[in-house]
């Protein structure tokens, strides 16, 4: 009896089929975004109290300011969270990123995976790190999704 359809209908055409890859890759996805606001925040706010602008998409220099804060930052997060997990955890984590065949950002990304998946708080403890880290740049920690009006609280003017 053939199927009417080879492939899981709550699968995109062009995610992995293997389930722990799939879940991986979300968690990537998610460190990814909440890594990017935070160092684009902390541009923001850096320039704002300098009385600089805005930074511009199509710089190179402002990429590459960028690229810096998320490479400090993902860094920052590896050492903060690191010497939470055991001998075993920790073997687990190096062995994971080493299996990564790229450059120093994804190696960094690879263990905030890892990070993420054996930290029952991980998210907790990135918020501490991200309150440090735009503390230690001498700016305003900027709000968490909690301290943020919600978007019907905008809508309603709250």
């Amino acid at each position: 009896m053939s199927r009417p359809f080879n492939t899981s209908l709550r699968r995109g055409a062009g995610e992995p089929p293997d389930l722990i890859a799939r879940v991986d890759a979300e968690v990537r996805d998610r460190i990814g975004e909440a890594v990017d606001f935070v160092c684009l925040e902390a541009m923001v706010q850096s320039r704002r109290a300098g009385g600089l602008p805005a930074p511009v998409a199509d710089s190179a220099a402002d990429r590459a300011e960028f690229d810096g804060r998320v490479d400090t930052f993902l860094a920052r997060l590896g050492d903060a969270m690191l010497p939470a997990l055991d001998a075993e955890q920790q073997r687990r984590s190096l062995a994971a990123t080493q299996r990564v065949d790229a450059d120093r950002l994804e190696r960094l990304i690879a263990t905030q995976v890892v990070l993420a998946k054996l930290l029952p708080d991980y998210w907790q403890r990135f918020e501490q790190v991200r309150v440090v880290y735009a503390q230690e740049a001498g700016e305003p920690a900027p709000a968490s999704g909690r301290d943020r009006p919600g978007w019907l609280d905008r809508l309603f003017g709250r």
